[in-house]
Formats: C-alpha cells, sequence, structure tokens
C-alpha cells in the first residue's frame, strides 16, 4: 500500500519531470530561433556587403576599386560597379582603331563632350561606340557623385543603381597613361579624365564610366580613355558644387543628371 509520503514525493518528482521537459523544450525552441536569426543575420549582412561593394569607391584595395574611395592610403569610394557581366559577348570591332572618335552626351544639365583615343583604347572605345548605337545611354542616369576623397561622378548604369551593365566585359587598356604609380600605389587622375568603373577584378569593365572634375589619386587599375572638354567639364563640376543628395560625400548627386541622348562619331 502506497503511503500518503510515497504518494507525495512521487507527484513531486512527477511535476519535477514535467518542468524538466518544458525547460528542454523551451531551450530547444530558443536554439531554432536563435539558428534562424542567425542565418537570417548572415543574409542580411552578405546584402550589406554587396551593396557596400556596389557603392564603395576605394583606391586601394579592390578600389574597391572601382571608383569608390579616396587615396589609396585611406578606405575611401571608388568607380565601381557590384558586379561583373560577361553573359554576352564583346561586340566585334567596329571601328578605325587608329582613329579619334567623340561620344556626346546630351544631359540635362548641359552637354558633355569626351574625345577618345582609338589607339590606346581600341576596344573600349569599339564598346562604347556599339553601345551607343543601340541607344544603350540614353534615358540613363549618373547614380553616383563622390565629393570627399575622389571627385568623380560616375554614370552609364542602365538600372541607375551601380549594379547594371551590357552582359559582357571588356579587358583594361591604357593602364600606364597616367604614369607610375607612387609609394601610396595611387596615380593622379586629372580633372577632365573619363575612365572605366570596374568590380576592382582585371578586365572587368562593363558600361559604367566615371567623369573625374577634381584631380583625384587612384590606384592605376581604371582605363583612362578619353578627355571631357571644357563646357562639360563646366557641367561637372556645377552637379558637383550642389552636392550629394541628402548632404553625404558618396550618392546620389543632389543635381539629377540624365543622359538624354549618347552618340558616338569619328572625328
Amino acid at each position: 500500500m502506497v503511503t500518503s509520503d510515497q504518494r507525495r514525493r512521487q507527484l513531486a518528482r512527477e511535476k519535477y519531470a514535467r518542468q524538466q521537459q518544458r525547460r528542454e523544450e523551451a531551450r530547444r525552441k530558443a536554439k531554432q530561433r536563435n539558428t534562424v536569426i542567425a542565418a537570417g543575420l548572415a543574409v542580411v549582412l552578405a546584402a550589406g556587403g554587396a551593396v557596400y561593394a556596389s557603392v564603395q569607391l576605394t583606391d586601394d584595395k579592390k578600389s574597391s576599386d572601382s571608383a569608390s574611395g579616396d587615396t589609396p592610403t585611406t578606405a575611401a569610394p571608388t568607380p565601381t560597379p557590384s558586379q561583373s557581366e560577361s553573359a554576352s559577348p564583346e561586340p566585334k570591332m567596329g571601328i578605325d582603331a587608329k582613329g579619334t572618335y567623340a561620344m556626346s552626351l546630351k544631359t540635362n544639365e548641359g552637354d558633355i563632350t569626351i574625345t577618345m583615343d582609338a589607339a590606346k583604347t581600341p576596344r573600349t572605345v569599339n564598346s562604347f561606340h556599339s553601345l551607343a548605337a543601340k541607344k544603350y545611354f540614353d534615358g540613363t542616369k549618373c547614380h553616383r557623385l563622390t565629393t570627399q576623397g575622389i571627385f568623380v561622378l560616375q554614370c552609364g548604369d542602365p538600372k541607375g543603381d551601380g549594379t547594371g551593365g551590357p552582359g559582357y566585359t571588356i579587358p583594361d587598356e591604357n593602364l600606364d597613361a597616367l604614369g607610375k604609380a607612387g609609394s601610396d600605389g595611387a596615380v593622379t587622375y586629372p580633372a577632365g579624365t573619363v575612365a572605366m568603373a570596374n568590380t576592382g577584378q582585371p578586365g572587368s569593365g562593363g558600361s559604367q564610366f566615371f567623369l573625374v572634375y577634381k584631380d583625384t589619386k587612384l590606384p592605376p587599375s581604371y582605363t583612362p580613355f578619353g578627355k571631357i572638354d571644357a563646357a562639360g567639364l563646366k557641367a561637372v563640376e556645377d552637379v558637383a558644387a550642389a552636392g550629394v543628395a541628402g548632404g553625404a560625400t558618396d550618392g546620389a548627386p543632389k543635381k539629377a543628371v540624365t543622359i538624354e541622348k549618347a552618340t558616338v562619331t569619328k572625328k
């Protein structure tokens, strides 16, 4: 016969077992919840990293390297699309590889004419010639302006967010045109220079390019392929003077710039 004391002890043991089971179940659920949160955080951080890569213009490391930074000694902005393009073939050569060409950009903030020497950058000039003929740049925005560290206006992305491209990449060209890099790993891209943005990897240029409106130090890893005319440089300087939207130093220009029409002709 079970005494009342034995019964109480049995009930206490059963209650303790139930409590332990509930605690273990709570720990298991909490572990699952934390795993889900951690996985979600990893996705967010990965996405954040992609965004950072697409907007960071650094001059030293990856140049974040595509026009997203200040000087090679600091982590600043650099001209850089966030992804490389390789789905489509590079256009066949359709220009005079020894000729001089003019790319005319009609924008809402003024006309910009860029002189390009095909003898020095034949594949880059050929790509712009092909894209302009297809009206690729018409109606696109210059999506990025940097006003500290490096001084560029970045254009050529049909998506307008730094991630777009033509579906192919072109090789780097003319990288020694601006001289040998100094001890800081950088060369000076003079005001008026037009160069290709890239992902920081060799041969990763697509359609995005940047207009230098003030002498800028960057690694010699961006193809310099053109020179802006005086009127065009003044137009870019005016856009830069208005600053970046929201008062930042790297982002969409406060004066929105749209390329209404782009044409490339032989001079």
